[in-house]
């Protein structure tokens, strides 16, 4: 079992598999994209395999494989079959924007996995164009519809921003109606690649809720699972779920059990930081196993308490917020 020096033990990773995506949404990069990392820059396949299997012997239990978009990814599936194998996980997950993920649907369900994210913000196929700068939706309905037709867990992930998608709020609350989906309403972070500082933000996870109550007034509080990054509730009748996440408003860092590797290998113990340890690196300049995880538990004994610690400092550096894309969302 890992235990960080904040008593918070740590059991799951998210790794990015690459920066690149196909769709620009405002909030993530620019309109022209990003200055994409080079292949060598890029841990391999194997870098990722060894890097997973070392974690899991040290105690992480969960896995989710993010992006960028994952799909973009040349030959992912045979790293998330090689994943799948590794003794000791119990979950393997991935995060999607499903514009390439319609054809895998069968793998991933026969690779035992039960439950994707889908990245959605509206259920519009204009706003959808707005946003995300790409005529895609079609593309990520066809995948909805796949990953339920399969009986795979979905979760879609609905970034809250004001001015384009506030009229989103309802409908998807109704999507949960009929069909056993969670959505989830993300604060937006300050992730877009640019100096912008967010000094506030209207729509946090108390303005959702208020929203979602005009309409819906009987909304029920369920039980939140441990190390649960979202309020969760239901509406009497409807077969699927909500959960608002506060990201920004950072308010589940007490309870924080996950690490990031990034594209190039940086791990992250938080979202906000910097990177505290190049694990690329690491494995290039040689390092046995036994090498890697000593300096793996080294930077877990070293965690910030919050988000708000590891942004102040990382802030302080850069005077940049990177993009989600490079960070792994």
């Amino acid at each position: 079992m890992l235990i960080d020096n904040h008593g918070r033990k740590i059991n799951y990773l998210r790794l990015a598999v690459t920066d690149r995506c196909n769709l620009r949404c405002f909030y993530c990069m620019p309109e022209e994209g990003l200055n994409w990392l080079s292949r060598t820059e890029l841990m391999t396949y194997e870098e990722m395999i060894r890097s997973c299997a070392v974690l899991v012997k040290m105690g992480v239990e969960k896995i989710r494989i993010t992006g960028g978009e994952p799909f973009v990814r040349k030959d992912i599936m045979q790293l998330l079959t090689s994943i799948s194998g590794l003794n000791g996980l119990k979950e393997l997950t991935l995060t999607t924007n499903g514009v390439l993920t319609a054809p895998y649907i069968a793998d991933l369900k026969s690779l035992g996995v039960k439950s994707v994210n889908l990245s959605l913000d509206t259920l519009d196929a204009n706003r959808f164009f707005t946003i995300t700068r790409r005529d895609e939706f079609a593309n990520v309905m066809a995948t909805l519809d796949g990953l339920l037709n399969h009986n795979i867990d979905v979760k879609i992930n609905t970034v809250i921003m004001e001015g384009k998608n506030i009229d989103d709020i309802i409908p998807l609350v109704e999507l949960t109606k009929d069909i056993p989906v969670s959505v989830r309403f993300i604060e937006e972070m300050p992730f877009n690649g640019n100096s912008h500082n967010y000094s506030s933000l209207h729509w946090d996870y108390v303005h959702i809720l208020e929203k979602i109550r005009t309409r819906f007034p009987d909304i029920e509080k369920l039980v939140d699972p441990p190390n649960s990054t979202s309020y969760n509730y239901h509406i009497p009748g409807h077969k699927g779920s909500i959960g608002i996440i506060a990201a920004y408003s950072r308010t589940f860092c007490g309870t924080c059990n996950r690490i990031r590797i990034t594209p190039q290998g940086q791990l992250k113990n938080c979202l906000y930081d910097d990177g505290v340890l190049n694990i690329r690196d690491i494995i290039r300049n040689g390092a046995t196993n036994e090498q890697l995880e000593s300096q793996l538990l080294s930077a877990f004994s070293h965690r910030v308490k919050d988000g708000w610690e590891a942004e102040h400092n990382r802030f302080l550096k850069t005077g940049v917020h990177e993009s989600m894309a490079t960070i792994g969302g």
